[in-house]
């Protein structure tokens, strides 16, 4: 058929006229020229459709043209793309939405003046009023942590609730944090996350996990509760060296109920329950380490030098193997000498 418009013989797409003298007229995206969006200058957030979202500005600009734009249903497989200059308070945009018209492609182009109203969102309006849900209390049975325990904890937390943000779960955060008689305290905006990470810890160093709560007031009709969850570590620790009925050992993992061990003389791995490890005397740590120099060795016994003293000692192996490294590790408990379990 011909079109009416410019006579050629064309497909017509509506009123007589083919698609691009219809173009000439009509657009088939319609919006407004300037938009409000607040957004939190603390945490970088846009709030969209009364809810706070921490997507990227082009993410939630979509979101909003695709809302607010009037698009024709004839266009399909539509795609908007909005480019901006440098955030600033008045950001100008060109906004392309491009689509499918039957087979023909087509892209329009829109200015769009986008306001960025600063405030505070939510979250960081409870965070800077030291809002909290619950607190975590790490403590040790008859000890201080350790300066590792402590790095190596606060780490663990704050690895915890970053991979919950990631997630999109903005409510969750640190409120406040301290060392305070030996542990650390963490106060955290949500309970349900709390509870994960006291878990998460618990698994990884064992220990007694205590719980209480307490009512803070009424919101919307219901009571209110703060959780405290108390966990206090065991006596001993990971790498501790022990002795355990006349034997001496070293912790290697501990676990909610045991504690996986090797024996010094023979390096052989044992479990043993929490409350026999209990029993056992702690000697120390990583202190009773000393690093030697290998001699020579033989199948079943090898010859060490203190790099200070040049004093050689002989100490039968705990398993028949070749040392190929040029120092070893080793452990002396009283007057006794064990190569330190790698």
């Amino acid at each position: 058929m011909f079109c009416v418009e410019c006579g050629e013989e064309k497909e017509i797409y509506k009123n007589g006229v083919c698609l691009d003298c219809f173009l000439k007229e009509n657009r088939f995206t319609h919006g407004p020229s300037e938009i409000d969006l607040p957004f939190c200058s603390h945490c970088n957030s846009y709030k969209y459709k009364n809810i706070w979202t921490s997507e990227l500005l082009q993410d939630v600009l979509r979101r909003i043209i695709k809302s607010t734009f009037k698009i024709s249903p004839d266009l399909k497989k539509i795609d908007i793309n909005p480019v901006c200059d440098d955030k600033k308070t008045n950001m100008e945009c060109k906004v392309y939405i491009s689509g499918f018209v039957g087979k023909q492609d087509i892209t329009e182009e829109h200015d769009l003046l986008v306001h960025l109203k600063k405030t505070v969102c939510d979250v960081c309006s409870k965070r800077f009023g030291g809002y909290h849900e619950a607190i975590l209390q790490i403590r040790a049975d008859k000890r201080d942590l350790t300066k590792d325990e402590l790095e190596n904890i606060n780490i663990l937390v704050q690895n915890h609730v970053q991979n919950m943000q990631a997630k999109g779960n903005r409510t969750v955060f640190i409120t406040d944090m301290w060392e305070e008689h030996g542990g650390i305290d963490f106060f955290l905006s949500d309970k349900t996350a709390a509870q994960a990470i006291i878990k998460k810890i618990h698994e990884e160093y064992g220990g007694i996990v205590k719980h209480s709560s307490k009512n803070i007031g009424m919101k919307d009709g219901r009571q209110l509760y703060r959780v405290t969850h108390l966990l206090r570590l065991h006596s001993f620790r990971k790498e501790d060296f022990i002795e355990y009925k006349n034997n001496f050992y070293k912790i290697l993992t501990i676990q909610t109920n045991k504690a996986k061990v090797i024996n010094l003389k023979n390096h052989e791995e044992i479990g043993i329950d929490i409350k026999e490890i209990e029993k056992a005397r702690i000697l120390g740590n990583k202190d009773l380490l000393k690093e030697r120099i290998i001699v020579s060795q033989k199948k079943e016994e090898i010859q060490l030098m203190n790099p200070d003293s040049y004093k050689i000692i002989t100490i039968r192996k705990p398993k028949a193997k070749t040392y190929n490294s040029e120092k070893i590790e080793i452990v002396k408990i009283e007057d006794q000498f064990f190569i330190n379990p790698d």
